[in-house]
């Protein structure tokens, strides 16, 4: 199957404890490391999403006044 230009898609094995290890390409490609905390989306019929780090802070800044929502 072939994707979209800038979709990807990955595999993981949930192990005993429930962890998941996100693949390596995925890792480097959106600069995860190790200690990061990533943000888990879940809807019952879509499934769940690891959206990239720093999406949501235009967001979170907007809410709590810190950047001016006209601003790109």
């Amino acid at each position: 199957m072939k994707l979209p230009k800038g979709k990807y898609a990955w595999t993981a094995t949930v192990g005993e404890k429930g962890q998941i290890v996100i693949p390596k390409q995925a890792r480097d490609m959106f600069d995860i490391k190790p200690g990061d905390t990533v943000l888990l989306l879940g809807d019952e019929k879509q499934g769940i999403a690891i959206p990239p780090q720093g999406a949501f802070t235009k967001l979170f800044g907007m809410v709590f006044d810190k950047i001016d929502p006209e601003e790109k």
